[in-house]
């Protein structure tokens, strides 16, 4: 497991996906979270500063407040109704999306192309998979209806050139395909990773690096990505995650269940 450096303190790649995930979430927002990373991340937003960040989960469960220590492993898990305003059939919960009352989609995938497609189906040939995935769930319905975000270790296997399945559009053959596809609203916004933070290309939309985690290089951002990326001219430096930010993070999952 990669280690990074913080003072006197360490930080796993999962730890430093949270910090700058959460980050990029502003409170009174409503985000639709996937478990893990994605949870963790806006459950760290609520605790440092954005108390009116509404939760929702795929389960039907609408403004949860997730306890330390007890973060639930699945959207259908008892856990995630802690004091939730509602508990809606997950219909009702879907139908939120279609009619634009959600912010900000928030998952992670197996596979993301160059222009934010996801993959959680399977690796291989569809008639012959050498990994089966876990599969759609709200995945699809999430990322056809918001402006997401995804957040995932950055490896070459996973930042491909053509996801095998798309699973989760983003912004499918890029320019006004999503549109003509008849997804006219959301796209990928941002994608999060341990070596980087990107956006797309405003015209080609083709994924973009905004910004280098500490100690990163171009190089090796492109060194561990499968297909050719668009830099930033105002490339930046992200500060890494500060003492209090991984104290907050720790106290919520003191067991590293997500962190590991």
């Amino acid at each position: 497991m990669t280690k990074h450096q913080l003072a006197d303190d360490t930080y796993t790649a999962s730890e430093l996906l949270c910090v700058m995930a959460a980050r990029l979430l502003k409170d009174g927002q409503i985000v639709f979270a996937g478990i893990g990373v994605p949870l963790l991340a806006a459950t760290l937003a609520q605790h440092q500063f954005a108390p009116h960040l509404t939760i929702l989960f795929e389960g039907g469960t609408i403004g949860p407040r997730i306890v330390p220590g007890e973060l639930p492993p699945s959207t259908n898990e008892q856990r995630c109704t802690r004091h939730a305003n509602m508990l809606l059939p997950i219909t009702d919960v879907l139908l939120l999306l279609q009619r634009g009352y959600v912010d900000i989609g928030f998952m992670g995938g197996a596979q993301i192309d160059r222009f934010g497609n996801l993959n959680s189906s399977f690796i291989g040939d569809a008639d012959n998979p050498k990994t089966r995935l876990p599969g759609t769930g709200g995945g699809n319905d999430i990322s056809s209806l918001t402006n997401m975000i995804v957040a995932m270790k950055h490896e070459k296997r996973r930042f491909v050139a053509d996801v095998d399945f798309i699973t989760s559009p983003g912004w499918v053959k890029g320019r006004r395909s999503r549109a003509e596809a008849g997804l006219p609203e959301g796209g990928l916004w941002r994608v999060v990773t341990d070596l980087a933070l990107m956006g797309f290309d405003e015209e080609t939309r083709e994924m973009k690096v905004l910004a280098l985690q500490q100690g990163v290089t171009r190089e090796q951002v492109q060194d561990n990505t499968g297909f050719k990326l668009l830099f930033d001219e105002k490339l930046q430096t992200v500060a890494p995650p500060t003492k209090e930010e991984l104290a907050t993070l720790r106290h919520l999952d003191p067991d590293c269940r997500f962190t590991a």
